[in-house]
């Protein structure tokens, strides 16, 4: 993708009720989209209903779904997958993206639980990712999670995501965190996971914090300031694929406003250097 193909641009940031109120009422500048988890807003009327209206009118919005469980056993659920898109109609969102994973079996597990590495599970995920494309009628981005086990493996993380992508014929949401996380966690080169990353494919990013158990155990929490090597990890990235739309991803311990405004304008600092490097390259 190049800057125009893009369904939103620049740096945004997860939308949570904690400053809904503050933010309806003094909107940023500095974040130029909003994310949202379509099970928490669908159904939602009232004053909450309005203020998201507010929003959604005067800002670009993505969806990030937490409960299509796309690799689950139990029947894909179509009937969210129809609310969802007149959901996103209604207010005009143009983009849903899911993690690789799945939350329920025979009843909500309420986790990310890891899809098998196998070739079996890679054609079962890519049919049910294609389903909900058709529904949808437009494209969806997949993202690449943290996982903590890898059962029944029979191929590298990155072998099975990259055929997972392209059996689906999907987009890709990256997420810089999740690949640090992992690294770390199973021991391989986060810039060559990266590096074989389908860059045409890459539809937007997430970067979040992360909680240290231990020095070689590392849990995706969104909870925590986003640290070093996760920026430079972002840098690298656009590095290798030019300046992408990234989003400051924060679920846990939620901080002042203000403080997560510090995060996305240091996305759009360093969105900003690459930028810039990348247009004199290109001089």
């Amino acid at each position: 993708m190049n800057a125009t193909q893009y369904k939103v641009n620049g740096s945004g940031l997860g939308l949570r009720r904690s400053f809904l109120n503050e933010i309806v009422a003094q909107p940023v500048e500095d974040i130029d989209f909003f994310e949202v988890a379509p099970e928490n807003w669908m159904n939602i009327g009232g004053k909450l209903g309005k203020q998201f209206r507010s929003m959604t009118e005067k800002f670009p919005f993505i969806c990030h779904g937490l409960s299509l469980s796309i690799g689950s056993p139990d029947p894909l659920d179509e009937e969210f997958v129809k609310t969802l898109k007149t959901f996103m109609v209604d207010h005009q969102i143009q983009f849903y993206s899911e993690h690789l994973s799945y939350c329920s079996s025979d009843g909500h597990l309420y986790d990310l639980m890891p899809i098998p590495f196998t070739s079996e599970a890679v054609s079962y995920v890519a049919d049910r990712i294609r389903r909900v494309q058709d529904i949808l009628e437009q494209k969806i981005a997949i993202e690449n999670v943290s996982y903590y086990a890898a059962p029944a493996q029979e191929m590298d993380e990155i072998d099975f995501f990259n055929a997972v992508i392209t059996e689906a014929d999907c987009d890709v949401l990256i997420d810089i965190n999740n690949i640090y996380v992992n690294s770390v966690n199973h021991g391989y080169d986060a810039e060559a996971f990266l590096k074989a990353i389908p860059a045409q494919r890459i539809a937007y990013a997430h970067i979040a914090g992360h909680y240290v158990e231990a020095e070689d155990f590392l849990v995706d929490t969104h909870g925590a300031d986003i640290i070093d090597p996760v920026w430079k990890l972002l840098g690298k990235a656009y590095e290798l694929y030019g300046v992408f739309p990234t989003l400051l991803e924060r679920d846990f311990n939620i901080p002042a406003l203000e403080e997560l405004v510090k995060e996305v304008k240091t996305i759009k600092a360093v969105q900003y250097s690459w930028g810039k490097q990348h247009d004199k390259q290109s001089a």
